[in-house]
């Protein structure tokens, strides 16, 4: 008995704490120039996600001084701020460090550079112990269920415009085309690089950590 109505009491506790936090809009942490995912840096982090990077690498720099100047790539955002990960739906961070955390990575290096990375990581660091991921330069992105994200995460209050689920794929693809024009030297003028899934991973590596970085 004392088991059960211990129990009991424990989780009308639990959940009367639980709900305020959750339901009370002002208990989120918010910075201004933090933005919703574009449709393709949205598509490239699933695909972050999906190919277990995050199992490396994490994305946060703990507020520790000899982590943000080693994680920090740019010197001047600092650590990670909670009000950076408000649309990040799982939020990716961690401690593991079997590579770099990744958080602040965003215009350290050109789209090139990232093109050629993943295509051979020892081809611009040498030593580097992670494998190649060339299904990703050949596997067409998938944007079949992009309209129905976009409609979720705005029902989880993530600020997207009224009927971007409609225009969702046109914004993607001109994002896309951008990239890979940028991207005509390194890849030999790839026919279609535009919809392959590395133009996608570009564009989510090149948006991390740069929302608050001083313009």
């Amino acid at each position: 008995m004392l088991l059960f109505f211990s129990t009991i009491a424990i989780l009308i506790g639990g959940l009367a704490e639980f709900f305020p936090m959750v339901l009370v809009d002002e208990n989120v942490p918010k910075i201004a120039s933090v933005l919703p995912y574009t449709p393709l840096e949205l598509e490239g982090r699933d695909l972050y996600i999906r190919e277990g990077c995050v199992g490396c690498h994490s994305q946060m720099v703990s507020p520790f001084r000899w982590e943000v100047e080693g994680y920090d790539t740019q010197g001047d955002a600092g650590y990670s701020k909670l009000g950076e990960f408000i649309y990040d739906r799982p939020f990716l961070w961690g401690s593991k460090r079997t590579g770099p955390g990744l958080h602040r990575v965003g215009g350290k290096y050109d789209d090139s550079w990232h093109y050629l990375y993943m295509k051979d990581p020892t081809s611009t660091s040498p030593g580097s112990i992670m494998p190649p991921y060339p299904w990703m330069y050949e596997n067409d992105l998938d944007v079949s269920s992009l309209p129905a994200k976009i409609r979720v995460l705005q029902m989880l209050n993530t600020p997207y415009p009224e009927g971007l689920d409609e225009i969702a794929l046109q914004d993607l693809r001109k994002q896309a085309a951008e990239i890979a024009e940028g991207l005509k030297g390194s890849s030999g003028n790839m026919e279609g690089l535009e919809n392959k899934e590395i133009i996608a991973l570009i564009a989510y590596l090149q948006r991390l950590g740069t929302d608050i970085r001083p313009k």
